[in-house]
């Protein structure tokens, strides 16, 4: 049995409540947590009053504790299918993230497509230029969320370098990040270096480009994340408590459901940071046609206990 929030109570309820509308739920408590590959994953003990059920977070699951006795199993279970998920089905980075920033990721989901199908040198010559493309429109999209405010001369829009700098410089000032803002400008510079060896190199191999992806992949999300951090004013710690359990909560505007607004929230005292536009709302989309659906079909019960087949 672990210490918990009401909050954290709460949002286990209303998350088993929208999975078993017609059950009432009788008990609930965490009963373990683990940190697997930097994602801390809570375990659940739910009573409804029919059976019981293993809720694990993050993202947020549940299994019945009659298909899964061991709650070891179920995590394990838990952690194989979350590695499983395609990465088409995960959610948007860009969903989450500033604006502007979202023309990096589409370019790292390029990349990453360009990598799967290389087998030659030119291939991972490519591979490099969209590696390359990337950096360039992340310093392209950091001009706009970071602008120079700076009396010394603007530098170059294609300057990468320069801008590498005022960006590590805003989202970590000042002595106390200094051996956070060293790491994140050697991997930049790093990234920044390897991808031009590679856009020209005539003996590069594919374990080459597959470094020079996941290099620039790395570096961008942890600069990307720092710089989201920073115009959204999340604090390292909870001014009130001084807890570093601090999660977004999300809710859309109340005139515009399509504005989806974000603050941070501390797990532990309950207290509530500065909101701020998280996604704004996006024109008309035209309506796609719903494929028809051919052969035999089944609506499953909610929550799953057995497939259901067709009639």
């Amino acid at each position: 049995m672990l210490p918990t929030t009401d909050s954290e109570v709460q949002r286990i309820k209303e998350y088993m409540a929208s999975q078993t509308p017609d059950l009432e739920i009788t008990f609930a408590q965490k009963v373990y947590s683990e940190n697997i590959l930097g994602h801390v994953h809570d375990v659940w003990d739910v009573h409804i009053d029919q059976d019981r059920w293993w809720v694990i977070t993050n993202p947020t699951n549940l299994y019945s504790q009659e298909q899964f006795p061991n709650m070891d199993i179920a995590v394990t279970f838990h952690v194989g299918l979350c590695l499983r998920i395609p990465r088409s089905e995960k959610p948007k980075r860009s969903d989450a993230s500033v604006e502007p920033f979202a023309v990096s990721y589409r370019q790292i989901a390029d990349a990453n497509e360009s990598l799967s199908h290389a087998q030659e040198v030119s291939d991972y010559q490519a591979v490099g230029v969209r590696c390359r493309e990337i950096l360039l429109a992340f310093t392209d999209a950091a001009q706009i969320v970071l602008p120079w405010l700076s009396e010394e001369p603007k530098p170059k829009r294609a300057d990468f370098k320069a801008w590498m700098d005022h960006v590590c410089n805003c989202a970590f000032p000042g002595a106390t990040h200094e051996n956070r803002r060293h790491l994140l400008k050697t991997l930049l510079d790093s990234a920044w270096k390897f991808d031009n060896w590679l856009t020209h190199s005539k003996t590069s191999t594919w374990h080459d480009a597959e470094a020079a992806f996941h290099t620039t992949e790395n570096a961008l999300t942890i600069c990307i994340s720092a710089i989201i951090r920073l115009a959204r004013g999340v604090p390292d710690q909870c001014p009130n408590c001084g807890s570093s359990r601090l999660s977004p909560e999300f809710a859309p505007d109340p005139d515009n459901p399509e504005d989806l607004w974000e603050r941070p929230a501390c797990d532990r005292c309950g207290w509530k940071g500065k909101e701020t536009r998280s996604k704004p709302s996006q024109p008309a989309r035209r309506k796609r046609r719903k494929a028809k659906v051919t052969g035999d079909c089944s609506v499953q019960p909610v929550p799953l206990r057995n497939i259901r087949k067709p009639r």
